[in-house]
């Protein structure tokens, strides 16, 4: 079903929980692999995709459909992904490098990563970006979505995206080669 059959039968009081169980399946991956890819570890990962669908489920009345609906919940994900970040920053009142530290070592010790060099070696270079960037950065490269579209999500112009992407993609390139 599209996710405008899976909004109507949202609003029917009778059909609501299986259109959301139905959407919640539809993207639960997708918002996963997005927050992971900003918080790095698993169990983090878990928890804030757990809290984005919870949002998702009491905010849900109130979509207007201006966007696309996994727009508006990737909005929902990276926020979630950032304030998460940004809590842990100052309940540990630690600086972004020690940040980047930890999220980097527990990358180093994940299962889940292939364990493959370019890839770890891709993934630390994405930790040193600053959070902005990075989901810019994860939002183009890997989910490929367009500039409007993460124009939507983030809430920035499409031209600061595209300074940011590119910026992002320099930054990367300058650590690539610098670890060689």
């Amino acid at each position: 079903m599209t996710d405008e059959e899976l909004l109507s039968l949202f609003e029917n009081p009778e059909t609501r929980r299986n259109a959301f169980s139905q959407l919640v399946r539809k993207y639960q991956q997708k918002v996963y692999w997005l927050v992971r890819k900003m918080v790095v570890d698993h169990d983090d990962a878990n928890d804030i995709t757990q809290d984005v669908f919870i949002k998702a489920w009491t905010a849900l009345d109130n979509f207007r459909g201006d966007a696309k609906f996994y727009t508006w919940l990737y909005r929902i994900a990276s926020n979630e992904a950032i304030n998460f970040l940004n809590k842990k920053r100052k309940r540990f009142f630690i600086s972004i490098n020690d940040v980047e530290s930890e999220l980097s070592e527990k990358l180093e010790a994940d299962p889940l990563i292939s364990g493959d060099a370019i890839q770890l070696k891709l993934q630390k270079a994405l930790l040193k970006l600053p959070e902005k960037q990075r989901l810019v950065f994860n939002l183009k490269y890997f989910e490929e979505l367009p500039y409007e579209e993460i124009s939507q999500i983030t809430g920035t112009s499409v031209g600061a995206l595209k300074a940011s992407y590119h910026w992002a993609s320099k930054k990367i390139e300058d650590y690539l080669n610098e670890t060689d």
